[in-house]
C-alpha cells in the first residue's frame, strides 16, 4: 500500500514511476490488515513522537479516500462510525481508565462510557462490562479494496505496475542507486524506493550497513460471517484482548496476534483459539457466526516500532518502510511525505524524526531531484 501510493503521487506530479511487486498488488500486510485508522486509541506511552505524523494522516484520510475513489472508481469503504474500546471487568477498568488519562493528556478527544452507554451503542455487548472509551475520530477502511483501488489509480496515473516480479537486488553505481534487478532483467532508475514492507531486508545489492532494521511480525486473524443486513457491530471495538472491525459486506475481522516468529505463515490452534475467545467473551453471540476465512500476515516492524520514511545513507536510495500496525493509517501521509521529498530534496518537517538515517552511524550525503522512481 505504501509503496502504491508513493508511486500514484509521483505519476500524478509527472515522473517515469515502475513498481514492483513479489506478488500480486496491494497483497501481503496490506491484504491482512484490518484497516483500522486508530490514531488515537492506539497512542502507546513512548509514541508520543509519533503522534503528530498518526493525526496528520487521520486528517488526511477522507479526502484521501474520495481521491482515490474518484481516480479507480472503487469504492475503499471508508467508514466514520468510531471505536469503542472496552473493558470486560474491573482490572481491564483499571488499565483502560490509565490509558484514557494518558491519551487525553495528548489532547486526543475521547469520551469516558459506563456499561450501559456503551451497550446503547453496540447492544451485543455482553452483559456486565465495566466500562469502555468511546473515539469518535478513529475510524476505518476496507484494506483489501483500498488496495485494489490504489493499484487502479496509480496505472490510470502511467505507473508501470510488474506484478508477480520480485526485486532481486538494487544496481549500485558509482555509490548511488541506478537501478534494479528483477526477474524480467535490469532496469535503469533516477531513484529507487525501498517499500518491500516485512521483505525490505530480502532485498539485494544493498550494503549491510544500509539495511534498512525491519523484521516480520506475525499476525494470525480470522474473518466470521454475519447477516449484512442485521450485523452484530457497528463500530470498530477494541478489546482486552483483540479488536472486531464489521465490515459492509458482513465479515467480522477477529484480530490479531503479534508474533516473533519470522516469516513462519502457518495458522496454529493456539493463536485462533485466543482471537475466537477473547471476542466471545465480548460479544457472546458470535458463536453462532460462520467461519469465513483464516489467515496469516507479516507487519513490517523497525527497531524503535516507528515508520522509516526518506534518505537511506545511500544517494539515490529512499525508503518507505517499518510501519509496523499502523500501515494503512499512515498510507496518505507516507505518500505525501517520500513523493515530496523525492521531488524537492526536502523532507517535510512532520517526517524528520522518521528518517532512515536515525540509525545509522554517520549522515548521508544530499539526495537530488527524481525525475523517476522505482520501488517494490
Amino acid at each position: 500500500m505504501i509503496g502504491l501510493g508513493i508511486a500514484w503521487r509521483l505519476a500524478q506530479a509527472g515522473c517515469a514511476v515502475t513498481v514492483y511487486d513479489r506478488g500480486e498488488a496491494g497483497r501481503g500486510a496490506s491484504w491482512a490488515a484490518a484497516g483500522m485508522l486508530a490514531a488515537a486509541v492506539e497512542t502507546e506511552p513512548g509514541e508520543e513522537p509519533l503522534l503528530p505524523l498518526t493525526l496528520e494522516s487521520q486528517r488526511l484520510w477522507p479526502d484521501f479516500a474520495r481521491e482515490v475513489e474518484a481516480a479507480s472508481g472503487v469504492s475503499v469503504d471508508y467508514r466514520g462510525d468510531g471505536t469503542l474500546v472496552v473493558a470486560l471487568n474491573r482490572d481491564d477498568a483499571a488499565q483502560l481508565r490509565h490509558s484514557y488519562e494518558f491519551q487525553k493528556g495528548l489532547g486526543l478527544e475521547l469520551e469516558w462510557l459506563n456499561a450501559a452507554q456503551a451497550r446503547e451503542r453496540e447492544p451485543h455487548l455482553k452483559p456486565g462490562i465495566a466500562a469502555a472509551v468511546w473515539s469518535p475520530r478513529d475510524h476505518q477502511v476496507e484494506n483489501r479494496h483500498l488496495g485494489r483501488a490504489l493499484a487502479i489509480a496509480a496505472r490510470r496515473a502511467g505507473v508501470e505496475l510488474v506484478e508477480n516480479c520480485g526485486v532481486r537486488e538494487i544496481v549500485l553505481a558509482g555509490g548511488r542507486a541506478a537501478g534494479v534487478e528483477t526477474e524480467r532483467g535490469r532496469d535503469r532508475a533516477d531513484i529507487v524506493v525501498l517499500a518491500a514492507g516485512a521483505w525490505s531486508r530480502e532485498v539485494g545489492g544493498i550494503p549491510p550497513a544500509h539495511l534498512p532494521p525491519v523484521r516480520p511480525i506475525k499476525g494470525q486473524m480470522l474473518a466470521l460471517q454475519m447477516d449484512p443486513a442485521a450485523p452484530l457491530l457497528r463500530h470498530v471495538l477494541w478489546l482486552p484482548r483483540g479488536y472486531l472491525v464489521p465490515r459492509n459486506d458482513g465479515r467480522l475481522i477477529v484480530g490479531a496476534t503479534v508474533e516473533e516468529r519470522g516469516f513462519d505463515d502457518r495458522l496454529t490452534a493456539g493463536g485462533i483459539f485466543a482471537l475466537i475467545e477473547g471476542a466471545w467473551r465480548a460479544v457472546p453471540t458470535i458463536e453462532e457466526l460462520p467461519i469465513a476465512e483464516m489467515w496469516v500476515g507479516f507487519r513490517p516492524g523497525s527497531r524503535d516500532d516507528a515508520p522509516m520514511l526518506g534518505p537511506s545513507g545511500i544517494d539515490r536510495l529512499v525508503v518507505a518502510t517499518g510501519h509496523h500496525r499502523n500501515g494503512i493509517l499512515l498510507t496518505p501521509v507516507s505518500a505525501a511525505v517520500v513523493s515530496a521529498y523525492i521531488l524537492t530534496g526536502m523532507l517535510p518537517d512532520t517526517a524528520r524524526p522518521f528518517s532512515p538515517e536515525r540509525f545509522a552511524a554517520a549522515p548521508s550525503s544530499r539526495r537530488q531531484t527524481a525525475a523517476g522512481a522505482a520501488a517494490q
